[in-house]
């Protein structure tokens, strides 16, 4: 997830005083509005509890009333501080970080805390309507929706929520996958839109795994809707003639054949063993405005950016330019995630997070998957690529180069990938 600090707000506190606000947004989107004192507070907390040598530097008191010039810096070093927290695995996946960003969004949206029915949709249009509080975080929304649908529990850590926006015609684009730090029901009521939803889908990318899935007939129901449902909408692309066979198989109820085709049509792929590293980097045009205008407003344009072992000892860069970017950087993650729980010996069923004395805590074997490291800046005097194909309509490729942009976030954050260590010449 991309944490950025985009803009501040002066408020009125209640004695009348006024304070500098942080907007934290989240891939883009306003998440919640905090005072420098609260996330002094969160930083003293993380610092009791996992030492001052892991915490990242957080930025100094002042004594006097901060200038325009202070309180942009101020801005930028939270910036920069939030995004270092949540990219290290123990501070950022820690009930401490996550809890703290869920009280602050639900006083930001001023939702009380009180007893809701919420709609989620699934992959066939079928809405399950669960009772929840408004403060339930993700994983109790998720237990409340399985438990609706008579999922086993060891069959729920292959599933998430996700939140989606509906187009006029029917269908749905993905916005992201609903985190540890939010709460359901506040995301989607905040956004003030009827087109936004959330919708329950399988969260893992091995195909292996359907084998699991399907052994429980509801997990089983789940993957074939969303199978059919993904066909429809030509996120899964067939011919005629697999298109033809899959109809007579659904026409037999044959669902466990119902699977994704072999020779599915492609135009392009990526090995994600073969992603040294990546990032992503988030731009503004320079702006023509009179000086000083936000940049918030302008167009902003996202860039991934990876690494790529082309072949043996040799590496190169490829940028991918979509407005998707973040969203594609989170899945590498999670494919990247999942290779390591994989390759450690562990299991997708133990994923799920359990309570242990009323804290949700990790299993042992995700705890044993550790979050990549951040790399050193790509070398600049490697050979860019010089042509890839063309034939994906809603993203451009092409070598990578310097940003010259003046608000380039994240510029120097890169994710290594430890799969990409266990590349062999098999793989070439």
């Amino acid at each position: 997830m991309h944490f950025s600090i985009p803009e501040t707000e002066t408020r009125a506190g209640d004695g009348g005083a006024a304070y500098v606000a942080y907007n934290i947004h989240v891939n883009g989107v306003l998440h919640c509005r905090v005072r420098y004192s609260q996330l002094l507070g969160l930083h003293e907390q993380l610092r009791k509890e996992y030492g001052a040598n892991v915490v990242p530097a957080f930025p100094p008191k002042k004594i006097f009333t901060l200038t325009p010039a202070e309180v942009e810096q101020r801005r930028e070093q939270l910036e920069k501080y939030m995004q270092a927290v949540r990219q290290d695995q123990t501070l950022g996946g820690s009930e401490t970080f996550n809890s703290f960003l869920r009280k602050a969004q639900q006083e930001t949206q001023q939702i009380p805390t009180e007893e809701v029915v919420l709609e989620v949709l699934l992959s066939n249009g079928q809405m399950v309507k669960v009772t929840i509080l408004t403060s339930d975080q993700t994983e109790d929304v998720l237990e409340a929706v399985a438990s609706k649908l008579d999922l086993p529990d060891d069959l729920v850590g292959y599933f998430s929520l996700f939140l989606v926006r509906e187009t006029k015609d029917g269908a749905f684009s993905f916005v992201r996958k609903l985190q540890e730090f939010e709460l359901p029901y506040v995301s989607v009521t905040s956004l003030h839109n009827s087109e936004f939803r959330i919708i329950l889908r399988k969260s893992y990318w091995d195909s292996s795994y359907d084998d699991d899935v399907m052994e429980h007939r509801v997990g089983l129901n789940l993957l074939y809707a969303q199978t059919v449902s993904d066909i429809e909408h030509g996120w899964i692309l067939v011919n005629k003639e697999q298109h033809r066979q899959l109809k007579s198989l659904q026409e037999k109820v044959s669902k466990k054949e119902v699977r994704l085709p072999s020779d599915q049509i492609k135009e392009g792929s990526f090995k994600v063993t073969r992603m040294r590293c990546w990032r992503v980097t988030s731009s503004v045009p320079m702006s023509n405005g009179p000086s000083g205008s936000s940049p918030g407003k302008s167009e902003v344009k996202l860039e991934l950016a990876f690494e790529y072992l082309m072949t043996k000892d040799r590496l190169q860069w490829v940028t991918i330019t979509s407005p998707q970017a973040i969203m594609l950087s989170i899945c590498l993650q999670s494919m990247v995630d999942e290779l390591m729980v994989k390759k450690s010996g562990g299991s997708i069923r133990k994923m799920f997070r359990r309570r242990v004395n009323g804290a949700l805590r990790r299993s042992d074997s995700q705890q044993a998957v550790k979050s990549p490291p951040l790399l050193d800046s790509p070398d600049a005097s490697r050979e860019p690529m010089a042509k890839l194909s063309s034939k994906l309509t809603s993203v451009s490729l092409r070598g990578i180069s310097h940003s010259s942009s003046t608000n380039d976030v994240g510029a120097n954050d890169f994710h290594g990938n430890y799969a990409f260590e266990g590349i062999g010449d098999e793989d070439l």
